[in-house]
């Protein structure tokens, strides 16, 4: 994507000089003009009103790739812009590491946000060699605009080969959107990555057709090639507060009245008040076997005396005894907690695909072949009506 300026166009109005995060553009007799500072971003095209400014795609096939190196992530602030990291941010660095390593480059971290800088070392320790800071108070929390303005400019200039970034409602809006101004190729939703280190190719892995198949799918020409990846299926690394690593802070200036987007309010608003699955530490889900939707119940119970959350195979949510927001799966969410306990779910290709990576996994199924017990840690063969309730008083008493 290039930026080019329509100079008889131009009514010198200043919008694409409000618009623009870098202070790219100035006013020279009358007219808009692109300094030294432009880098592509693409910000100044969308505030203009008077076609004064292009967007030109740059096709793929002109795309020189030798140019890109490097493997980015985004960092996500679980409070918008200037809170703690998201789970998702250390498990991409995880596997982020084992991927720059493979291509012998550098790792970096992407930080957007407001007060922010004392994150930079978190990301360091676990895994960033580098670490992009921009802060502004209009990025203290998560908006579109701002967002893709800001990254795709750092993109444009730093040129890396791989961006990574974590598939949550923020990054499943933000990466499209940066996708298309730097025209970059996107895998949506990824649950495997990998590196074919003859071509420099990111291999990336998703679901398709409802989970039925899973595709492979790599990107030749277009560069970054992007991805954002399911929180729960990548291995965070151990934090290691003694790794050393570079912080660049990128200079931006945000003028809010060229943002569209307005922050009226904040709710902060969780899954019944329950544990987000995504990122609960123990796990209690209900299948089928329950019968009946009053039935979850003793699910509930048994997550409550264990400080859990609950969850639910397809099976049960498709029958409408629980809301979809706790099915675990691969249309549901993916997960990794330390226990997760399987009541009442025989097994199904598409549910184990999301729990699979979870540390201790005890399976209660009354049929002793059922293919949960292939990667349980614990098996219980018996009546989960008889088993749990117990379990519950066991742990209430105890």
């Amino acid at each position: 994507m290039a930026v080019r300026m329509i100079v008889d166009n131009c009514t010198g109005c200043k919008l694409c000089l409000r618009a623009c995060p870098y202070g790219a553009l100035d006013i020279v007799e009358g007219k808009a003009q692109f300094n030294e500072h432009c880098n592509q971003c693409g910000a100044c095209a969308s505030a203009c009103k008077f076609d004064a400014i292009a967007l030109e795609v740059t096709f793929t096939r002109d795309v020189d790739t030798s140019q890109y190196r490097g493997l980015w992530v985004i960092a996500e602030s679980a409070c918008g812009g200037h809170g703690s990291l998201r789970r998702g941010t250390y498990e991409l660095l995880g596997e982020g590491r084992r991927l720059a390593d493979k291509l012998g480059v550098e790792l970096a971290a992407v930080l957007l946000g407001d007060g922010v800088e004392g994150l930079a070392q978190v990301l360091i320790a676990h895994g960033a060699d580098k670490v992009y800071l921009a802060q502004d108070p209009a990025l203290a929390h998560y908006r579109t605009g701002p967002y893709t303005d800001v990254l795709a400019g750092m993109i444009h200039q730093h040129k890396p080969e791989i961006v990574l970034v974590s598939a949550t409602p923020q990054g499943r809006d933000l990466a499209p959107r940066v996708a298309a101004r730097v025209s970059a190729g996107l895998t949506a939703d990824c649950t495997g990555l990998d590196i074919d280190i003859n071509e420099r190719l990111l291999v990336q892995t998703r679901p398709a057709f409802g989970g039925n198949l899973m595709a492979t799918i790599v990107c030749r020409q277009a560069r970054p090639q992007m991805s954002t990846v399911r929180p729960g299926v990548m291995k965070a690394l151990e934090a290691d507060p003694a790794r050393a690593g570079e912080v660049v802070v990128v200079p931006v200036k945000l003028d809010e009245r060229a943002i569209l987007a307005k922050i009226v309010e904040i709710v902060q608003q969780s899954d019944d008040g329950k544990v987000n699955l995504q990122d609960a530490a123990i796990i209690v889900s209900g299948g089928r076997g329950l019968g009946k939707p009053e039935h979850f119940d003793i699910i509930r119970d048994l997550a409550a005396a264990l400080g859990g959350a609950v969850g639910a195979s397809r099976a049960a949510v498709d029958a409408g005894w629980i809301p979809a927001y706790h099915q675990v799966g691969q249309t549901g969410r993916t997960v990794q907690p330390k226990l997760y306990i399987a009541c009442g779910i025989s097994g199904a290709v598409q549910h184990l695909a999301g729990m699979g990576s979870s540390e201790c996994i005890i399976a209660i199924n009354k049929d002793p072949t059922a293919p949960i017990f292939n990667i349980a840690t614990y098996g219980i063969v018996g009546d989960l009506f008889e088993i749990v309730p117990r379990l519950v008083r066991a742990l209430r008493e105890g």
